[in-house]
């Protein structure tokens, strides 16, 4: 999968971030912020690469890098807590098969083109789009004023056809960003999981901690998400998986403020790895979250803290998948 940016009007690579010749080539694509990469959205990518397959065109998702609504809305710092960074994003699409994703740098100046201007400048000038494959509630361009409506009004003129992928649901409700992060608010890791159709996915940097684990028989990493708007789950111990050189390892993962031995109120991010003693400090490191174990709550002494984590241990060794 190759990858590339839009900066402006020039598109360089993703790593060197140098100009590439960028040619259009007749494509099928699909555009979206994508975040989350939950099952409604793989049925539009599967979708739209399935055409690019049939047609013998290049299969290109376009995707936006900040999110939008991190520019456009200044509410307050984090005004969308994101399902998945720009890396998950990546590491998620390598797996599909897809040709081309062509990351747009957002900003206020790209922001205020309409979606005429996109379609015409960008799917069609740049990428040479031949089928565009969106969702039912697809929304782009200035104030999202763009639809599959406005796609399909101007393929005539431009040279392609519009696919509408429609409601995914998992049990009774329709699958979407929204309803995964009152999941995740919740501590529901699994129905979120299932919506996501993967693990949902915590990853980020091993940093210094104040090695109060290790002080009772439980050492763990500290992760700092690698944006610091990542939605994090409810407060509370978690069953995960990380893998280290190839192996998958189990994981008892802390997220919140560790009430009995700090009352800064800082939500920390920290994993026991089950039966691993090497050194990860300056590490990525991704962790995926398997179930719920129990909440977060303040313990009388750190003697009372060391039996109940005794006792997390034990449903952690024990969960199957």
């Amino acid at each position: 999968m190759r990858i590339v940016v839009l900066h402006g009007s020039t598109v360089c690579g993703y790593h060197s971030g140098a100009p590439e010749p960028f040619p259009p080539i007749p494509s099928a694509v699909t555009v979206g912020s994508y975040d989350g990469l939950h099952v409604g959205h793989r049925k539009i990518i599967d979708t739209m690469i399935t055409r690019a397959r049939e047609l013998d065109l290049r299969s290109v998702l376009v995707t936006f890098e900040p999110h939008p609504r991190l520019v456009l809305d200044k509410s307050s710092a984090c005004p969308v807590r994101l399902l998945t960074t720009i890396e998950e994003k990546i590491a998620h699409l390598e797996a599909t098969g897809l040709d081309l994703l062509f990351v747009v740098r957002f900003d206020p100046q790209f922001a205020e083109r309409s979606s005429q201007e996109f379609i015409r400048d960008v799917l069609v000038g740049m990428l040479g789009a031949r089928q565009i494959v969106v969702g039912y509630d697809h929304g782009f361009g200035h104030d999202r004023s763009g639809s599959g409506s406005t796609l399909k009004s101007l393929g005539a003129e431009h040279g392609y056809e519009v696919d509408v992928v429609g409601e995914v649901f998992v049990g009774d409700e329709p699958v979407s960003s929204t309803r995964i992060r009152k999941l995740l608010v919740d501590g529901d890791v699994r129905e979120a999981s299932a919506c996501l159709g993967s693990p949902y996915l915590i990853s980020g940097m091993v940093v210094d901690g104040q090695k109060r684990g290790r002080q009772i028989g439980f050492p763990t990493v500290n992760i700092r998400p690698s944006h610091p708007c990542k939605m994090l789950p409810a407060k509370g111990v978690y069953v995960a998986r990380t893998v280290i050189d190839g192996k998958a390892w189990r994981a008892m993962m802390n997220i919140g403020t560790r009430p009995t031995v700090s009352d800064d109120g800082t939500v920390t991010v920290e994993a026991h790895i089950l039966g691993y003693s090497g050194d990860l400090y300056g590490h990525q490191m991704s962790f995926q979250l398997l179930d719920f174990v129990r909440k977060e709550q303040r313990f009388a002494s750190l003697q009372e803290l060391q039996s109940q984590l005794e006792a997390d241990k034990k449903r952690v060794e024990l969960y199957r998948e």
